[in-house]
């Protein structure tokens, strides 16, 4: 099942970063990312409120909570510089410049996860990273 919500991930950050471009026209980034937040926050609560998962809140442990906002924090600052480049950017050419996290995420998978590196893996994580640099010189 992880390579569909993979792929439904990658249409919608798609969709994210065209309706992102028309929304942001003619006003400041760091606005429309706390619009966009409250409604990330809206659907991500409504989710857990109907699916029963809410009692899975006093599960988490401090080692949870410590990550899980150190991510949140890490969200936001992506999420707030995203849209500064959008502000001025294409999307033709943020979107993909954005996606060189991909190959950041894996480096840092292998290094700090210890997860394991194949050679498709490697191979894919370079060819998104010469993409990256096609695009911005």
């Amino acid at each position: 099942m992880w390579k569909y919500y993979a792929v439904l991930s990658a249409i919608f950050a798609a969709l994210t970063a065209i309706l992102a471009k028309i929304g942001i026209k003619g006003m400041n980034g760091n606005v429309a990312t706390a619009v966009r937040t409250v409604v990330v926050v809206f659907i991500a609560w409504g989710i857990i409120l109907a699916s029963g998962e809410i009692r899975e809140v006093k599960l988490l442990n401090r080692n949870n909570l410590i990550f899980l906002v150190l991510s949140g924090v890490a969200t936001g600052l992506s999420w707030i510089f995203y849209f500064k480049a959008l502000e001025t950017g294409n999307v033709s050419k943020v979107a993909p410049i954005d996606k060189l996290s991909v190959a950041i995420a894996m480096g840092l998978a292998f290094l700090i996860l210890k997860e394991p590196i194949d050679l498709k893996t490697l191979i894919g994580g370079l060819l998104i990273l010469a993409g990256t640099i096609v695009i911005i010189l």
